[in-house]
């Protein structure tokens, strides 16, 4: 395992900030947190060790994930070696457009490469990987099967003061805080600590999307020699309501997730699985899960869609408080947007800690101003997922939402035929670019003239 070097910015270290969860977003913010803080101290509601990886109160972490190539390069700079690491354990590293069966609605994508890479594997081990180096940092203290019980102020206009109870533990304990990072999930307490301070809810954007995965994993034939590394079903809304992908991870094993949005629920037995995976147009899923052997049980989780808390548009923000990954902003994981947004807003933080060190600043101002830029760093993820999402029900949604879902198909049919705009897609998708790179003269112009050639025929 590469040793983490912790980074030596000017000005002096501040004391003490407390992570409240100890999943993968707060394992990458305690990561960043120790460059600029003399005590990082994590709450795990679990029981976790350092070869823990998925944990009780992760229910998505026993499916198919998907790190984009934005993500990688950040967890990259903040773990340097994972990827090789990873790739020892026989997690591969692929071009976007190569080894790769992508059914689209349209087709099937182009096999050239596109020069975007990624790797495949399970939260499960990445997490793991995560922990251990995080755990090795001498800044970082985690307490696990602890519970965050309530954060208060210690001065107006801060909520910094950290109660917790640790389940071996009489009582409970108590500790101020520089800086306190909210990263305990879709299920944050951030509300009740808001509402006992007397501080204002932040409003909520939540756009409805009910998608139920069904994952399993399998252990492949030591014979098996597939030209794929990951089969994609794309679900796309309103007409086609089922999808799955299946990923070569490490360990020589298959990690696959079949998706149905509303009632198209994937069954959890083997029989009717396997009878789902038939049901998609691309056959190479339901292949797989025929010739692998299953490993573990069959994990069922539903999402309800999306939810972005606004703490951006609190005028009464607290102080020293900020909030990271689902604490902040829940995704429809069919997009794979969460691990590369966490990651993102944790490269983002590291950021405005530097510049305050090297300017002698103290903290104050700090989470307001996190909390606007993690805004613009959620807008575009949010936008192209939520666009999409609002189509499970067209009817009456916003003319924008409708163009977004118009303008997609068209570049989705252009990608069948034409590397080019996939290549583009794909960068996009991998937020590796910016969605402007689709409404380009060259795109938008082919888009142009197959819309009027359709509307003619």
């Amino acid at each position: 395992m590469t040793k983490i070097q912790q980074s030596s910015s000017p000005g002096t270290r501040w004391e003490r900030a407390v992570v409240v969860g100890g999943g993968y977003a707060g394992l990458v913010t305690a990561r960043v947190l120790a460059d600029h803080f003399r005590e990082v101290l994590v709450l795990e509601h679990d029981p976790v060790r350092s070869d823990t990886g998925v944990h009780p109160h992760v229910p998505q972490g026993y499916h198919a994930h998907a790190l984009l190539a934005r993500g990688g390069e950040a967890l990259e700079a903040l773990f340097p070696g994972l990827r090789a690491e990873l790739a020892e354990l026989g997690a591969p590293v692929l071009d976007y457009g190569e080894r790769m069966s992508f059914l689209l609605p349209t087709g099937y994508a182009p096999t050239d490469p596109v020069g975007v890479s990624i790797q495949s594997l399970t939260r499960d081990e990445l997490e793991r990987r995560l922990r251990q180096r995080v755990l090795a940092l001498p800044a970082v203290r985690v307490l696990p099967a602890t519970r965050c019980e309530t954060v208060t102020a210690s001065a107006p206009g801060r909520l910094d003061r950290v109660r917790y109870r640790t389940d071996d533990a009489d009582g409970s304990a108590e500790v101020t805080a520089d800086l306190v990072v909210d990263a305990s999930g879709r299920s944050t307490s951030v509300d009740r600590w808001l509402t006992d301070a007397r501080l204002p809810v932040s409003a909520k954007t939540v756009i409805k999307a009910k998608i139920t995965y069904t994952s399993a994993c399998y252990e492949r034939p030591p014979q098996d020699r597939q030209d794929f590394d990951i089969a994609y079903q794309m679900a796309f809304a309103p007409d086609i309501p089922r999808g799955g992908v299946i990923l070569a991870v490490e360990h020589h094993r298959w990690m696959c997730s079949l998706l149905g949005v509303d009632e198209h629920v994937p069954p959890t037995d083997d029989e009717g699985y396997l009878d789902f995976a038939h049901s998609l147009g691309n056959p190479r899923l339901a292949e797989q899960i025929k010739r692998g052997t299953r490993q573990g049980e069959i994990h069922r989780y539903t999402n309800p869609g999306n939810e972005w808390r606004l703490h951006h548009k609190n005028a009464r923000w607290p102080e020293r408080l900020i909030a990271v990954g689902d604490s902040l902003c829940v995704f429809n994981p069919v997009y794979g947007q969460g691990l590369t947004v966490a990651a993102l807003e944790a490269e983002l933080l590291g950021r405005l800690l530097r510049r305050r060190r090297a300017d002698a600043a103290g903290l104050d101002g700090l989470s307001r101003a996190y909390q606007r830029a993690a805004a613009r760093v959620i807008k575009v993820p949010w936008t192209m997922a939520t666009s999409s999402d609002l189509m499970w029900a067209p009817a009456g949604q916003p003319r924008s939402a409708r163009f977004a879902q118009w303008y997609n198909k068209h570049v989705l049919a252009l990608a069948v035929h034409d590397p080019g705009v996939w290549a583009r897609f794909v960068r996009v998708l991998n937020m590796t670019a910016p969605p402007s790179l689709l409404f380009g003269p060259a795109v938008l112009a082919k888009v142009v003239r197959r819309a009027l050639t359709r509307r003619r025929i």
